[in-house]
Parts: structure tokens; C-alpha cells; sequence
């Protein structure tokens, strides 16, 4: 009973998605939504049995986001991989999911791969939290609203108020 709605589109391309993650149904839809990405997620997610081995094999790029310098080197050296194949990657700036109508401040996870990819950004908003939860989902309309996109090399504040700002367009009513 949850129907998708896109205002604007995907450019073709290597590109960076920075989108709002508010439930599982970003990370569920992405996929097929996106046209084959990389998706930036947290490593813990490729340590569950069957699933974890499955999503590195498709293209899950793990954030250690505990191990320093050696693990953003690993991170980006997949990302510069997939990208060369013409993936688009996709990252949770906001680290997690962040429940409808809050915003909350871009991880410094986001800035270092905006700068060492060089790749434009595309920034996604979201409104899935209200319809879709872990265990409860209701009938209604879920809005992606693709924003404008962003070029790459611009000062680390500018490209995070940019984002943020695109990413939260939607944390109005729900639909």
C-alpha cells in the first residue's frame, strides 16, 4: 500500500547521492531505484550471516567508522572502483536514520568522500518515516524529491548546508 512518488530525476553519470534516511525502505529501494549503485553503509551491516557477504558482493562499501585513516583509504579505493564502472554511490550523510521532521548535523564521513571522489553531488529527499517503520508500515505516498545537483570542489561547509538543506525539503506533513 505504499506508493512512490519522484519529483526530478537521476543524471546519468558517476555521481554522489546524498540521501535522507529516515527507514529501511531507502535502503530496501535503493537498489532498484538507482539504477545497480554502491551504497555507502555501515560495516556491522556485512557481518550478518548470508545477507552481510551478499550486499559486499553487489556493491555495499563498508564504513569502519572506528579505524581511522587505513579504513577511509579502503572506503574510498571501492568507491573510485565502482564509480570507474559508472555506478552511481549513494551515502546516509546523516549516519543513520534520522526520524521524520528532524534534522541532524552531516557526519564527517560525508565531507572527506565529497572532496577525495570529486564527484557532483545529487542530493535526495525523503519522506518514508511516517509510512514506513521496522515492524508497523501504513498505506501512503512516499515522496523522493531530487534535488538540484551540486559540483564537486566546493568548501566542505558550503556543500554540507547545501545538502542539508535539499535533504530536509521534505520534513513538512506527511503525505
Amino acid at each position: 500500500g505504499i506508493r512512490l512518488v519522484v519529483e526530478g530525476q537521476i543524471p546519468e553519470g558517476p555521481i554522489l547521492i546524498a540521501m535522507k534516511h529516515q527507514s529501511f525502505y531507502e535502503a530496501i529501494n535503493a537498489p532498484g531505484f538507482f539504477g545497480r549503485p554502491a551504497v555507502f553503509a555501515k560495516a556491522e551491516l556485512t557481518r550478518i550471516p548470508v545477507w552481510g557477504r551478499v550486499g559486499q558482493r553487489y556493491g555495499l562499501i563498508a564504513v569502519r567508522r572506528d579505524q581511522g585513516a587505513s579504513a577511509l583509504r579502503k572506503m574510498l579505493a571501492a568507491a573510485k572502483a565502482f564509480s570507474a564502472e559508472g555506478r552511481p554511490l549513494v551515502i546516509f550523510p546523516e549516519g543513520t536514520r534520522v526520524p521524520f521532521g528532524q534534522r541532524r548535523e552531516l557526519q564527517a564521513g560525508f565531507a572527506g568522500p565529497y572532496k577525495l571522489l570529486g564527484l557532483p553531488v545529487v542530493p535526495v529527499a525523503a519522506n518514508s518515516g511516517p509510512l514506513y517503520h521496522r515492524w508497523l508500515k501504513r498505506p501512503g505516498t512516499v515522496i523522493y524529491r531530487i534535488g538540484e545537483t551540486i559540483p564537486p570542489g566546493l568548501a566542505r561547509e558550503e556543500i554540507e548546508a547545501r545538502v542539508q538543506d535539499a535533504m530536509n525539503a521534505l520534513n513538512g506533513p506527511a503525505a
